[in-house]
């Protein structure tokens, strides 16, 4: 026993004062329990692989082992092409390794006006902004152009970085059906009508390689008084006449306010950026807290997707090959049997949806065993209860290995049961 108002040895007045804090990472432990579990059982981790060297646009050692890569997003190869690499190294030595600061102050080299300039060429559009990651591009435009007051109106199947804008912001968000013009024509019917609305589709989603129906949801969109924001991400390069995405192909590039796209699909490198003919585009220089306050990209990058941007307005026999990749593989992989996300090839995504997580993980090892690297996803990032391998295909597919890759999933789909 102690005498009033004295502390027990074992218990240090910090201990009193100072109690231990709640782990914040505490809301994670059902995630990395199951994790462990499902390392536990052998399968290799499929969110930690490490290129040990990469040898081509489609081809890389994985654990000393040569592997086809079928999830890279090198949509259109442009990541070896002879030109742009030239011009990385060129720029690395006449410019020096990066910036250290952001574009409003010493962050504007010459090759960033250049990638500018690519890209409103390559769109026919009076503006361009350039970020330094696409997902930046999303969170800054969605920001700055809707706040307080405002309506976002978007997809319930939006990228991540798309929701994350709107969290930014401090507009309404209003979701509509997945693809549903119905839907989003009776959401924007309930808003104020002289209310400001923004209006964000995407031409191609990642996740299933489904694209939009983008002339009649713009139709919808316009008669509702709302504009409208387009992200390319997945397009841009072999969708329409000139490469831009779905809104060319779909005939409403006068009707689309605002695309946003990045540079680390087709374009072979990193960083993001919107276009438009908004006659008041360029505030948002002044404005956008996503450029404003974060270092510019490195004078190699915006080298790189200058001359990969200006080449991919002339890669018409690259979309062609790519389309023709894209149509095969979906049909063999039909043919076998396996479940896909589209009944037709409408991208280059190639969604193969199977029936649980431990399904999933071992089609994706066994690929990987083959010499086949995919990427396997699982919700969040898909729809609850939802997992699948997703295929990416390129241009730089030769006719051979496009044939090898069926053969492996037909291998792996017998291995583990997946198809008969």
């Amino acid at each position: 026993m102690t005498d009033a108002g004295t502390l027990p040895e074992d218990r240090p007045l910090d201990a009193l004062t100072h109690p231990s804090p709640p782990d914040l990472l505490a809301k994670f432990d059902a995630l990395i329990a199951e994790r462990e579990a499902l390392l536990e059982t052998g399968v290799r981790d499929p969110f930690a692989i490490v290129m040990d060297e990469v040898l081509s646009p489609t081809e890389a050692m994985i654990q000393g082992r040569k592997t086809i890569l079928l999830g890279t997003y090198n949509y259109m190869g442009m990541t070896f092409d002879p030109d742009v690499v030239a011009a990385g190294k060129k720029a690395l030595d006449e410019y020096g390794a990066g910036t250290t600061g952001s574009r409003v102050l010493n962050g504007t080299y010459q090759g960033h006006k250049e990638v500018e300039a690519a890209l409103r060429d390559f769109y026919a559009m009076d503006h361009a902004i350039v970020f330094s990651t696409g997902y930046q591009a999303n969170l800054g435009m969605i920001s700055t152009l809707a706040g307080k007051g405002d309506y976002i109106i978007l997809d319930a199947d939006s990228h991540a970085s798309i929701y994350d804008g709107c969290w930014l912001g401090n507009a309404e968000v209003v979701r509509f059906r997945h693809n549903s013009v119905e839907d989003l024509d009776k959401r924007l019917g309930r808003l104020p009508p002289h209310a400001g609305k923004l209006v964000i589709l995407e031409g191609v989603y990642s996740m299933f390689g489904d694209i939009a129906p983008l002339a009649e949801m713009v139709r919808v969109a316009k008669n509702h008084g709302a504009m409208i924001l387009c992200d390319e991400a997945h397009g841009m390069g072999f969708f329409g006449a000139n490469g831009r995405g779905v809104f060319e192909e779909a005939g409403v590039e006068n009707e689309v306010d605002f695309v946003v796209g990045t540079f680390s699909k087709s374009v072979g490198t990193v960083g993001g950026f919107c276009v438009s003919n908004h006659p008041k585009f360029e505030v948002l220089r002044l404005v956008c807290r996503p450029y404003v306050f974060t270092a510019s990209l490195p004078p190699s990058v915006v080298a790189t997707a200058a001359t990969s941007i200006r080449k991919l307005a002339h890669a018409h026999n690259k979309r062609g090959k790519l389309w023709d990749n894209s149509r095969r593989l979906h049909k063999g992989l039909r043919d076998l049997g396996f479940k896909l996300g589209t009944p037709e090839a409408q991208s280059a995504i190639i969604a193969v949806i199977l029936p649980d997580q431990e399904t999933a993980v071992a089609m994706w090892q066994t690929l990987l065993e083959l010499g086949l690297y995919v990427n396997m996803a699982r919700p969040p990032a898909t729809p609850a209860g939802t997992y699948l391998l997703r295929c990416s295909l390129c241009a730089e597919h030769r006719d051979e290995q496009v044939g090898e890759i069926i053969a492996m999933f037909a291998q792996a789909g017998r291995r583990t049961g997946t198809i008969a």
